[in-house]
């Protein structure tokens, strides 16, 4: 099959499809006389698999090490637990970052109650005062 036949079967775009083959996620197909690129059973598996790990946000990194492990048929599947857990490690950590982030979005929203004077918005002061300290914090941790 042709690389929009491909694109379709694994609902993505062709644009998607080169990028994965450049990212060496995806295998080099075959080439007919004339160059074209010919696609098979394999090339529609590894791309829904590449885009289910994609829709998990995993790394282009651990979607190599999942691939590569299941190149490996007969060894267990301890490595590909591990992967896992590290990726799973990786999104408490976000969570704990958004959960900080929503946090001080809260606070500053909490300054500005009522419609006011633009001059007079807690939340523009908030901003400007919290780039006054991450500026004194820089200079700070650089000295």
């Amino acid at each position: 099959m042709k690389i929009g036949e491909l694109a379709q079967l694994a609902q993505c775009t062709v644009e998607t499809v080169r990028y994965y083959e450049r990212e060496n996620l995806l295998p080099a197909p075959a080439r007919t006389q004339g160059n074209f690129r010919l696609y098979g059973p394999l090339h529609v598996e590894r791309l829904r698999f590449i885009r289910n790990c994609r829709a998990l946000d995993m790394s282009h990194d651990e979607i190599r090490n999942l691939l590569a492990l299941a190149d490996r048929t007969a060894e267990g599947c301890g490595a590909v637990n591990a992967v896992f857990d590290q990726h799973i490690a990786h999104v408490d950590e976000r969570i704990r970052e958004l959960a900080q982030l929503k946090e001080q979005l809260s606070a500053l929203r909490q300054r500005c109650a009522g419609e006011h004077a633009v001059a007079a918005c807690g939340i523009l002061q908030g901003l400007a005062a919290m780039e006054t300290e991450a500026r004194h914090e820089r200079h700070t941790h650089l000295g």
